[in-house]
């Protein structure tokens, strides 16, 4: 057994022992925990926040969660024929511990694999096509880019193996107030690095290839944050994880973890659009102030409004996202961070492919990858397209062949037309199209991300997605908002910003 499987196993159990509640102890100054925390948002972060706060403060705290739409948020599913199929995220990387505890938690399962070969498209014809026989693609990558894909792979490990500490941290109860404090205590200023370098940079520096670069390493951003390797280097290396092996997704749809995770924490969904967030005071015994947040919202009955003790905001605080006034705050609170999300649209097409769309030669029926990616080519209109498999994978299921009728996923950042559609499908049954402000524009160098606590106990759950967005990033930014808030509410500082934790942490194991 290597080093590596070893500290994987150990920080594995670290993070499945994290469900264990650890004492509640408060400080001297308040022994009562609070009666309200509201949550605004029921993505995979706001719902994760409310499974991990009703861990901090027990069962007495009454959690309300504010939606407007879907549960879910960016995780969502279309309904096409009798099956499923993901819209939203939709892969997990085997190594993300909070994930995979949610899943074994709420007693769901992985969704049972199913073959995938992918292939590389210029714009005028595949450019790689990868093999069935593992050997045979690994005397390809050598041929064409020696030892770059191997390197690639160490390069990634090395920045999993620092990623992978904040599950220890979070099991001792340390938390972080703001985005660049969290990455330090992972890797230290070498992460903080990787916020003002391109991945390009980076890649160049380590000596990578631009080849290589432009043929491999571009469309794999392309297809997880439809940008290109100008992307920052930290989210970059997250993008690289998700082209790794035992990528899983849940059997039924990655939004069951969010609706699991509202049923297990007790937590009351209240359908509606939250307009406004103020602070208010209250006379308290022996003449003290009591503070209250005061959320104002729109449901069906109309404009309402309640007051918390604590609230997380886990929905992105950016224009054309969020519509959220602050008030009465000193000082005051930004309705809208600056940066802008960029544009995903992901279409659903029940059709036939045009194989020929992609500059192949090959017969319908000969034509067997299931993801198609693409380089930086001005001229393409799409990401990515893939062929997709049902959420819940029927016994005995067999992909369709891409001469027949079946879904497939494209990503663009601009809605197709009718003519692109015709021209990369033979027949269309269906088209169902979403338009995604999915994550980030990701520049260098990196814009200073907005503060995980806007006031007292008031905090920002999605900063996180300014380093890197995917689920597991929320997963982490939902434990760490939860631990701040019950730091924050008793007065505890001492595992707060705390620096060194890896050397520290070496004595309390």
């Amino acid at each position: 057994m290597s080093l590596r499987t070893l500290s994987i196993n150990a920080f594995l159990l670290l993070g499945l022992c994290q469900v264990g509640r650890r004492g509640l102890a408060s400080a001297p100054e308040l022994t009562q925990q609070p009666k309200k925390i509201a949550i605004v948002g029921a993505g995979i972060g706001g719902t994760a926040a409310a499974y991990f706060l009703r861990q901090e403060f027990g069962p007495g705290v009454q959690i309300n969660v504010y939606e407007a739409g879907t549960v879910g948020g960016r995780l969502a599913t279309e309904s096409i024929r009798e099956y499923e199929y993901e819209s939203g995220g939709s892969i997990i990387h085997p190594l993300n511990l909070h994930m995979k505890h949610f899943v074994d938690k709420l007693g769901l399962s992985p969704r049972a694999d199913v073959p995938s070969k992918m292939a590389i498209f210029d714009g005028n014809e595949l450019t790689f096509e990868e093999s069935d026989w593992y050997i045979v693609n690994v005397l390809r990558m050598l041929w064409r880019y020696g030892f770059n894909f191997l390197r690639m792979h160490l390069w990634v490990e090395s920045v999993l193996d620092k990623f992978m500490r904040i599950y220890q941290y979070q099991q001792f109860g340390y938390c972080f107030t703001s985005v660049e404090r969290l990455l330090h205590a992972m890797g230290g200023d070498d992460f903080l690095s990787l916020l003002n370098l391109t991945l390009e940079e980076t890649m160049l520096a380590g000596g990578f290839s631009q080849a290589f670069i432009n043929d491999i390493v571009t469309p794999i951003a392309r297809v997880n944050y439809g940008q290109s390797v100008r992307i920052g280097s930290f989210v970059g290396a997250v993008s690289l994880a998700g082209a790794d092996s035992g990528l899983w997704a849940v059997d039924g749809g990655n939004k069951k973890v969010c609706s699991g995770l509202l049923y297990h924490s007790k937590a009351d969904v209240i359908p509606a659009r939250v307009t406004a967030i103020s602070v208010k005071t209250r006379p308290a015994k022996r003449g003290a102030v009591t503070s209250f947040y005061e959320v104002n919202y729109v449901g069906e009955s109309g404009p309402a409004h309640s007051l918390y003790d604590i609230v997380i905001v886990a929905t992105p605080l950016h224009q054309d996202l969020s519509d959220i006034s602050f008030s009465g705050f000193s000082p005051p609170i930004r309705s809208h961070f600056s940066g802008r999300y960029h544009q995903t649209v992901a279409t659903l097409v029940l059709g036939q492919l045009n194989i020929s769309y992609l500059g192949t030669g090959q017969k319908p029926s000969d034509f067997t990858f299931t993801d198609v990616l693409t380089t930086d080519n001005k001229s393409l209109a799409i990401n990515s397209i893939s062929s997709l498999d049902p959420t819940h994978i029927p016994p005995r299921y067999k992909q369709p062949p891409t001469s027949q009728t079946k879904v497939w996923k494209v990503f663009s950042p601009e809605p197709l037309t009718e003519s692109q559609l015709s021209e990369m499908f033979v027949s269309r049954e269906q088209v169902w199209e979403r338009r995604w402000l999915a994550y980030p524009v990701y520049r260098t160098p990196q814009r200073q991300a907005p503060p995980f606590i806007l006031h007292d106990r008031l905090f920002y759950l999605n900063a996180i997605e300014w380093a890197a967005s995917a689920m597991e990033m929320s997963a982490i930014a939902a434990r760490n908002a939860a631990l701040l808030a019950h730091r924050r509410w008793h007065s505890q500082t001492d595992r707060v910003d705390q620096e060194d934790l890896h050397t520290r942490l070496r004595g309390e194991l």
